[in-house]
């Protein structure tokens, strides 16, 4: 463990064996940090906080600083960070509130690129991907292995679905599908992320799945729950299909439009 010497660490911090603290840090609060992880230059780290392993955190990163909400007042809530994430310059990640969910999740692999920021009760799962300047508002569920565009933000309690793209420079109101691009001012889906499930392993069988379930249910003049019924009854045994489905279903903000019908 290494801590440098100009390095402030106020409250019960725990630190496990070979973090290193970099100079003019200030650690403040109950805060417990995994083994292996490493905090560059002048991070602020407050209030209750908790760090996994193998995480790298660059110069200038705030977590755990109060959510931006009118409402809030000082309750005790939390930011939780898992394993190998990285967080780069001036990145902000702000704990939850007690009207949500109560904690800031960001989960395993996630790359938060420099100045990008997380909202109070923000859930990031595993392997996402945000790039510089990308902003989420309070309450956003950002999917596996999502990817967010440079300089984009996206709207209080939307969702982007796993496996999702969505273009820089995009506003993002809407929930986002799993599978699917997004891009624009107020993002319409441009169809499905083929570039990123290659990447991602998904073979060319479930991409061309996904393709035909895209097109009866966004560019099909059948309405929605016709659409949602015709590709069930189409494709049965694609577990990507199902997620598709259960997304569109379970969404409370409404869906981002396909670009045509925008």
């Amino acid at each position: 463990m290494k801590v440098h010497p100009t390095a402030i660490l106020l409250g019960d911090v725990h630190l496990e064996e070979d973090v290193e603290i970099g100079p003019f840090c200030l650690l403040e609060g109950s805060i417990r940090i995994g083994k292996g992880t490493k905090l560059g230059a002048r991070v602020s780290i407050k209030g209750r906080v908790q760090i996994g392993e193998n995480c790298k955190i660059y110069d200038g990163v705030i977590i755990g600083e109060e959510p931006q909400h009118l409402k809030y007042q000082g309750e005790d809530t939390e930011v939780i960070i898992g394993n190998r994430v990285l967080i780069r310059e001036y990145a902000t990640i702000h704990r939850g509130t007690p009207f949500g969910i109560g904690k800031t999740i960001i989960e395993d692999d996630v790359m938060l690129m420099a100045y990008t920021h997380v909202a109070h009760d923000c859930v990031v799962k595993r392997g996402a991907i945000m790039a510089n300047c990308a902003t989420l508002g309070g309450h956003v569920e950002v999917g596996e292995y999502a990817f967010i565009g440079g300089l984009s933000a996206v709207h209080q309690w939307a969702r982007v679905g796993d496996y999702a793209m969505v273009g820089g420079v995009s506003g993002v109101s809407l929930d986002v599908p799993p599978f699917t691009r997004a891009s624009g001012q107020h993002a319409h889906l441009y169809g499905i992320n083929t570039v990123g499930l290659e990447r991602r392993g998904f073979s060319k069988e479930t991409i061309n799945i996904l393709k035909k379930a895209y097109r009866i249910i966004f560019r099909s003049s059948l309405l929605r729950k016709e659409a949602i019924e015709k590709v069930l009854s189409e494709f049965p045994d694609s577990p990507e299909v199902k997620k598709l489905v259960e997304f569109l279903q379970s969404s409370k903000r409404g869906v981002a439009r396909d670009v045509g019908r925008g």
